[in-house]
């Protein structure tokens, strides 16, 4: 029976009012596979992505997010595709054949050219040359910059990840290190991440690191960075066990096989997370713990962002707020100021702030304006003032354990605080710090 067209054309969004052009329908991505191959030099990248996906309908076309590269050669399951059109956003392909709905299938993309970031509301986010390697920083868009994919959170997937670069640079990516190897001058690194991953937290890290060994248990843990950072480093960076062995005590095991902190020659403006990594810029290290919030912060996203995910980008507060008030945890178990002091003197500082944000759908201008931050801790810290610290950690791990490597709302927090705790006034906490513009008294 003939498919009808109409139906039959995945949508080239996901249909995300933050993001409308980004993400697209019609299947979900299993698994990626990466070659890359890049030239440090001239920044210039030959790659080929072998992506492996499931048909969540009748697929007569569907797209990929890419931006920025040229296609060399696209196959689906072998055969060259009906129709290819290249928009400056999107790869639209139709296969030779109709996909039926539930059919596995794989597309190829053989890519090359000189990869940049992408311009988007949020600033110029994906791949970015540094003044001697490269960073990656796909949050929220950013992804489609150097690889075809499905660029919404919503549509998790397991990676491998292979760069060759020329020798001399440590190449650094999501996930562990299984293969390594050299030929007349260049150097191929491995990567896999078993665990699903959104598209924005895919990340390649290239610069002349030193790599050090941080800890081994309960996961590895190393850092690279600039060698003239060294002793820096060992200081600054000497905590991240015990912030990790905080953290497994109040939400649970860490979720991934490993933990790597990349520190870069450059200065940044802000350290970010990718899944299973924490990369600093310079300017962060100064020997004297003085980046001890952020280390904590971007380490307890693995669990808050990176394991569980939001669904959709208006969430964003449960990746935000939970990081932030990971830093009041830390401060409290570390001898500084308790979660409440910090929650006491930031709620007077977010009451000098305009009362115009709703930070439970802050608009995509503002996803990541301050108060969604720490109205979002505040908000945490109502909840814990209120089922007292026993039912609250005990709530969290819940949380954290029932939505393990999977996608989040807060409709799925505040369920699961509930019915853990038998308190069914959770929500309307909730309600309160991240519903309404007017700031409660704590």
């Amino acid at each position: 029976m003939a498919l009808n067209p109409a139906s039959a054309f995945g949508s080239a969004s996901a249909g995300d009012p933050y993001l409308p052009t980004s993400g697209n329908g019609g299947y979900g991505v299993l698994h990626y596979e990466l070659d890359l191959d890049y030239r440090v030099a001239t920044n210039r990248l030959n790659g080929t992505a072998v992506i492996r996906a499931r048909a969540t309908m009748p697929l007569e076309r569907f797209s990929l997010d890419f931006a920025g590269l040229s296609v060399v050669k696209v196959t689906v399951d072998g055969e060259r595709p009906k129709k290819l059109a290249e928009t400056p956003r999107k790869l639209v392909i139709t296969p030779e054949h109709a996909l039926a709905e539930g059919q596995e299938f794989s597309v190829t993309v053989r890519y090359r050219g000189a990869p940049h970031p992408i311009r988007s509301s949020w600033g110029e986010v994906g791949w970015e040359e540094l003044a001697d390697g490269v960073i990656v920083a796909g949050q929220p868009c950013g992804a489609a910059s150097w690889f075809p994919c499905n660029d919404h959170p919503s549509d998790k997937a397991t990676y491998r990840i292979t760069i060759a670069c020329e020798a001399g640079y440590t190449v650094v990516s999501n996930g562990s290190l299984v293969a390594r190897s050299s030929r007349s001058g260049r150097t191929a690194w491995t990567y896999e991440m078993l665990q699903p991953m959104a598209s924005y937290l895919a990340t390649v890290q290239i610069g002349r690191y030193r790599s050090r060994e941080i800890a081994q248990d309960p996961v590895p843990q190393s850092i690279h960075f600039p060698q003239s950072l060294d002793r820096e480093i060992s200081i600054d960076f000497g905590r991240v066990p015990e912030m990790l062995a905080l953290f497994e005590s109040l939400f649970g095991a860490y979720p991934f096989d490993s933990y790597t902190v990349v520190v870069t020659h450059d200065e940044l403006e802000i350290p970010l997370e990718a899944q299973g990594l924490a990369i600093f810029g310079r300017n962060h290290v100064d020997g004297v713990h003085g980046s001890d919030r952020l280390i904590a912060h971007e380490l307890a996203h693995q669990w808050f962002g990176n394991s569980l995910t939001l669904a959709r980008w208006r969430d964003i507060w449960l990746h935000e707020g939970f990081a932030c008030y990971a830093e009041w945890l830390w401060s409290e178990a570390s001898g500084g100021k308790t979660a409440d002091e910090n929650a006491v003197a930031h709620r007077a500082r977010v009451a000098l702030e305009p009362k115009d944000l709703v930070i439970g759908d802050p608009g995509p201008a503002r996803m990541f304006d301050d108060r969604v931050y720490k109205r979002g801790a505040l908000a945490l810290h109502a909840v814990r003032r209120r089922l007292g610290d026993e039912a609250f950690f005990a709530g969290l791990r819940a949380y954290v354990a029932e939505c393990r490597f999977g996608l989040v709302s807060t409709e799925d927090f505040v369920e699961i605080m509930q019915s853990s705790s038998g308190d069914d006034e959770v929500g309307s906490v909730i309600d309160r710090w991240v519903y309404a513009k007017s700031l409660p008294k704590l």
